[in-house]
């Protein structure tokens, strides 16, 4: 699915307007690469999606591969044109199974700082959080409903979209070689 256009408020819409019934809305499904080509048009913006990938390799490097993230905040606004300043970090709420073999207990004492939200913040430019894909389904639908209804709105109540990319590492590669491109100019 193609990343919608921004709004005339800076935002990704989310829904399609014309069709609001319609399957194509929040969040959209894209791949690394898509993303990487639609927001990766600074320095500001490569850097950060650097430190998301650095961050997703790091998951994958403990057996974190399977499920799909949802993106969103400040850095998928076109926060240039409405604040007048790049963004600082990208929103990120990982929904992962657990490594074959691996207890969450196992996978949090090994690799604590990666599942902190402070620490991934000042390591990767992430502001990351964890849903384990195996907790009970009540959990799961609280966690989904409350992710949703907070990625959904900006501070102001505003109606916004976000995106969805699978956890698989097989498109990291790619997004990894076009964000070190060196034919990109910035905007």
């Amino acid at each position: 699915m193609a990343i919608p256009d921004w709004t005339a408020e800076g935002t990704l819409p989310p829904i399609d307007r014309l069709n609001p019934t319609s399957k194509d809305r929040s969040p959209y499904r894209t791949t690394i690469a898509d993303l990487v080509m639609r927001f990766g048009t600074s320095i500001e913006r490569r850097t950060i999606l650097n430190g998301w990938l650095r961050l997703r390799a790091a998951l994958h490097e403990v057996g974190v591969t399977e499920g799909f993230q949802w993106l969103d905040g400040s850095f998928l606004e076109d926060i240039e044109m409405t604040v007048r300043r790049p963004p600082r970090d990208i929103d990120c709420v990982t929904y992962y199974h657990l490594p074959t073999g691996k207890t969450e207990e196992e996978l949090l004492r090994g690799d604590l700082h990666l599942f902190l939200p402070a620490q991934t913040k000042i390591e990767f430019l992430v502001d990351a959080y964890f849903v384990n894909l195996e907790w009970p389904p009540e959990y799961l639908v609280d966690q989904s409903s409350y992710w949703y209804s907070v990625w959904s709105h900006r501070r102001d109540s505003m109606w916004k979209g976000f995106i969805q990319v699978s956890l698989d590492p097989a498109d990291d590669e790619t997004g990894s070689k076009l964000l070190s491109s060196q034919t990109w100019e910035d905007a």
